[in-house]
């Protein structure tokens, strides 16, 4: 579907997960056990069918013993992938912070006595990870890393500032880990971030333009490509493109994945010009806001709304780009 949409790359999405960030404890020991929920705790607002509902982190969540790979975390989806495809393939692995969630004092400490500890081991699985993806033949990766927006959000900030780190050492670290998971790698390898607020249900998290976080990912991050949520007032405004460095790209994330209401070809174009005041267009890119279904609890869209998107997203760049 993607190749017949027009997209230059593809995904295999979550096809095979029960969320976009279960594939490191579903093929790593020392977890404990999880559920859906275990990624899916939050404020969640913009269900326009139940009204907006709270899912409660899970109480007996938390890292119970230390972690060993079982087998790696997607390298088998990427050469699957990349076996039936002539397109770029693109595969994407959860930041490292965002596992944050899985430490508590309760539960973890006997095993990893500080937050620290436990994302270092994190951190080395998730770069094994990367250099066998590598050869294997990926060339383009992505770290999902929605933990940063979610900063944004006074209750959600609260939580994590409860895991021991401030708001700057959230940004701070988190940044250094993931450069750690990148690593010094081969330019012929590219790396993005995916930077949303929240996608489940067609529902989201929190609100807020990312002037507050901007200069120290944008800045420090060692990607090439900046993935921004940036489908509708939610995520503020394009002045925060302006910190971006020049050596990277910034794919606009302007069709949305929450409604299967299909936007127009021509606001599209002009929201692209609008970022452009900020950014060089010609370091510019469209793709849709987020996934069509960040876990098996998906978004609320037809196939063939999903279909429409991603064409839509095809002829706008083809019009803007060539």
């Amino acid at each position: 579907m993607q190749e017949e949409a027009g997209l230059a790359v593809v995904s295999d999405g979550e096809m095979r997960r029960l969320s976009f960030q279960s594939q490191l404890p579903e093929a790593v020991d020392g977890f404990g056990e999880f559920d859906l929920d275990a990624f899916l705790w939050g404020d969640w607002i913009g269900d326009d069918e139940t009204g907006d509902r709270r899912v409660e982190r899970p109480r007996t969540l938390g890292v119970i013993d230390k972690l060993r790979r079982r087998r790696y975390v997607c390298a088998d989806e990427f050469s699957y992938l990349k076996g039936i495809t002539d397109h770029i393939p693109k595969v994407s692995l959860p930041s490292p912070s965002l596992f944050a969630n899985f430490w508590s004092q309760e539960h973890s400490s006997h095993v990893y006595p500080s937050l620290d500890s436990f994302l270092a081991d994190v951190v080395q699985i998730l770069s094994e990870e990367v250099s066998e993806l590598i050869r294997l033949g990926a060339t383009y990766i992505q770290l999902d890393a929605p933990h940063y927006p979610l900063l944004l959000d006074a209750n959600t900030r609260a939580f994590y500032e409860s895991r021991g780190w401030t708001l700057d050492r959230w940004l701070s670290t988190g940044i250094e880990l993931d450069n750690a998971v990148i690593g010094d790698v081969s330019s012929d390898i590219t790396f993005s971030m995916h930077l949303c607020r929240g996608n489940q249900q067609s529902r989201w998290l929190v609100e807020g333009g990312y002037d507050q976080i901007a200069r120290q990912i944008f800045q420090n991050v060692k990607v090439h490509r900046l993935l921004l949520e940036y489908d509708d007032d939610r995520s503020g405004s394009f002045e925060p493109l302006r910190l971006v460095p020049d050596d990277k790209m910034v794919v606009l994330g302007l069709v949305s994945t929450k409604t299967g209401n299909l936007e127009s070809k021509s606001s599209l174009i002009e929201r692209v010009r609008e970022a452009s005041r900020f950014f060089p267009a010609n370091q510019l890119a469209i793709s849709p806001q987020c996934g069509f279904a960040s876990s098996v609890a998906g978004n609320r869209l037809s196939v063939e709304e999903q279909q429409a998107k991603l064409r839509l997203v095809a002829d706008v760049a083809e019009e803007v780009w060539g």
